[in-house]
Formats: C-alpha cells, structure tokens, sequence
C-alpha cells in the first residue's frame, strides 16, 4: 500500500468535518499521508464530486485510498462501500459518485459490514469520520477489501447525458463548472473528431455563437469566449482573463450545440 490517502468532500474549510476525520485516521495508520483534492464540492452535488475524482484519482500511485464523502443519504439505508479499481481503492457511500468511474477498468466492490473496522462511537449523521475514514486508514495499513465487507455487485449508478449526433453535427450538454467558470461539456475531443474530421465548427452556447475553436484561452482577445478541448479531454468553454458561466449566463446542464461548417 502507498499510504496516501486522499479526501474528496463537501465539507468545505469552515468546520471540524475535515480535521475530525484526519484524526480518526492518524489514531489507526499514524504514518498516513493525506491529500486534499477537494473539499469545495457543492453540497450535495453527488456528480460533483464524481467529476473531480474521475479526473484526479488514477494518477495516484497503485495502493492509494481515496475517501470521498459527499454524502446527502447519511444515515439512510443507502449502503457504504469499497471499491477496488485498477489497484486504487475508493471509500464512499453508494450514492453513484463512483458510477462513471466503473465503466474504466474491472472493479471489485464491498459493502462495509464489518463494525470492528468502524469507530466504537458512531453518529447518524457523520459516517465520513466514524465509518468511512477509519476504514480508508485500514486500507492504507494493508487490510484486504475483504475484511472489511462483504462483496456486492448491485450497485447505484448514474451516468451523463450522451451527446446525440448527426450530419449537422453534435448536440451537448454542460456536465460541469469548475472555479473559473469555465463551462465543460459531455463532448470528448474523439467523438468531436469523430463526427467533425477536418470540417470547422461553430458552437452555440445560450445566447452567445463561437466561429471555430481555438488551442487555449490566449488565442482570443481579453473578455472574449473561446471554444477549446480541456485538460480533462471534453469540449470547454472559457473566457480569457474571465468566468464564462457568469459573463454567457450559463448553468449547469445547459445545452450547446456544434455545427458543422461547409
């Protein structure tokens, strides 16, 4: 095992919910090492949270933990599980915040069921520090997923909107935003390949038109929209030196369309 385990949440900075589940974790695996990828994730915005991991967490070395609470269900009947994925592990609950990371490599999944591997003390309403990361610390020390629950195979899953295509060219929607506004989309840049070719497009976004798309935001003028395949390999639109879904007055879930030019 790597040690590292890295903690996904919408928790944000202002209270203990962070530093309570390090604690708990540094009593069961003292040589632990953390990683905060995130704890801005929206409240409650499950595939919020499935965006920052599907692009972060397997590029961690083999044998990482990665606990990831974003968790409106806590205390319901909704299960917490394991998952081992392509050598990582993710601890969470089952809410499909894991789902459109299982279509990426075989994984096995268990359901914690195991309380001598959970705090003696627990709470309805915080399993992030009194199940979830005390199990993430047991990972890491090299406690098989096996021990800690038993296997399960029904697992919630959500999936994004799949772009619909035709001659005419692609109909998107934007799955994310992130802290610059930028506006990503459910456009990957080989289905934009795939159905552009060499042809340009122009790309309709609210109420703004883009001609044709550009290598980065310093390709347009300051305050202007620029169309462009992000780090994350999707469609995204941007605004140079500026918050794109402010200034087009665009939200989450809102359509764009490519055109195909002759």
């Amino acid at each position: 095992m790597s040690q590292i385990i890295t903690l996904t949440t919408d928790f944000g900075q202002q209270d203990h919910y962070v530093s309570a589940m390090k604690a708990v974790m540094l009593g069961i695996a003292p040589d632990a090492r953390f990683v905060d990828v995130s704890h801005e994730i929206p409240p409650q915005d499950i595939m919020a949270g499935a965006w920052v991991i599907r692009n972060s967490a397997f590029l961690y070395p083999k044998g990482t933990v990665h606990l990831v609470v974003v968790d409106p269900g806590v205390g319901t009947d909704r299960n917490p599980i394991v998952v081992e994925m392509d050598g990582q592990y993710f601890v969470g609950p089952d809410n499909g915040i894991f789902s459109i990371l299982y279509d990426q490599y075989p994984y096995k999944a268990f359901k914690l069921n195991k309380p001598e591997y959970w705090r003696d003390i627990r709470s309805r309403t915080f399993h992030g520090r009194d199940i979830f990361a005390p199990v993430a610390a047991h990972l890491s020390t090299g406690v098989a997923p096996e021990k800690l629950g038993d296997p399960v195979s029904d697992l919630v899953t959500y999936h994004w909107a799949v772009p619909i295509g035709d001659k005419d060219g692609l109909q998107g929607w934007i799955i994310h935003i992130d802290r610059f506004g930028n506006l990503i989309t459910n456009i990957s840049e080989s289905l934009l390949e795939e159905t552009a070719g060499r042809r340009k497009v122009r790309v309709y976004i609210g109420n703004t038109i883009i001609d044709h798309m550009v290598n980065t935001f310093g390709d347009v003028e300051p305050g202007e929209p620029a169309a462009f395949i992000g780090s994350s390999g999707m469609l995204e639109i941007g605004i140079n030196k500026g918050n794109a879904a402010r200034m087009l007055s665009v939200d989450k879930g809102a359509q764009i369309s490519l055109v195909l030019q002759k």
